[in-house]
């Protein structure tokens, strides 16, 4: 997979920037926030870091999920991505073979799990990207460790950031994963998108079918 060029270099600033500068109440930025977990001080530049190193391809698949979770990318900074994942080396071109927490055991995600594991089965790992609606964690207030379902104002916030994302991979297949996903997206780029299950909430198996279908089709028009 070659390495993505830049398609604008002051979008992809404002890209970064848009994240990074993102505060508000109930709401933890994985690229400037510290969380008590962290094993270093630096943290939130290693996700950003981590998050440049994913971006950094040409994808075919762009899979847009609904918001950050605590398991998940508020520690490792990619969408449906955690910290187990990570040290078992099954996130393409992020290098990360240190702890990124000083809890017992590394953060697990269920969806994470099942979401790279169905894009190393299908073999299409290496050419997905991953990204969220709204980027950010939302949390239920007063438990920074827990998840709640982005706003329909949080949505909009992210909306910017979201049409960053699509103008740098405009050649890519954009899929949402949910409802949250589906409307971000019809929002931001209008008509009806492609749409799958999101593997929460007992919907691992219908997330599968519906992904595959969706490659399938791609592989018929290539």
């Amino acid at each position: 997979m070659s390495q993505a060029r830049c398609l604008n270099p002051k979008a992809d600033r404002a890209l970064f920037q848009q994240l990074e500068r993102f505060a508000a109440p109930n709401v933890f930025n994985p690229w400037s926030e510290i969380d008590p977990l962290d094993r270093t001080d630096n943290a939130a530049a290693h996700r950003l870091r981590r998050l440049k190193q994913h971006l950094a391809c040409r994808p075919t698949l762009v899979l847009v999920g609904e918001a950050a979770g605590y398991q998940g990318c508020r520690f490792s900074g990619m969408a449906f991505t955690s910290e187990r994942l990570l040290l078992e080396d099954r996130i393409p071109r992020v290098l990360s073979t240190e702890r990124i927490t000083n809890r017992k055991c590394p953060w697990s995600e269920p969806s994470a799990t099942v979401v790279w594991g169905y894009l190393h089965e299908l073999r299409i790992a290496d050419c997905t990207v991953l990204w969220n609606a709204f980027p950010w964690h939302p949390y239920r207030p007063g438990e920074p460790h827990s998840n709640r379902r982005p706003s329909t104002a949080e949505v909009r916030q992210g909306a910017q950031v979201l049409g960053f994302v699509l103008d740098r991979f405009v050649d890519a297949t954009v899929v949402a994963v949910g409802q949250v996903a589906r409307q971000a997206l019809q929002n931001v780029q209008g008509g009806t998108p492609r749409v799958v299950r999101h593997p929460a909430m007992a919907g691992a198996r219908e997330f599968r079918t519906n992904l595959a279908a969706i490659v399938r089709s791609l592989g018929r028009r290539r």
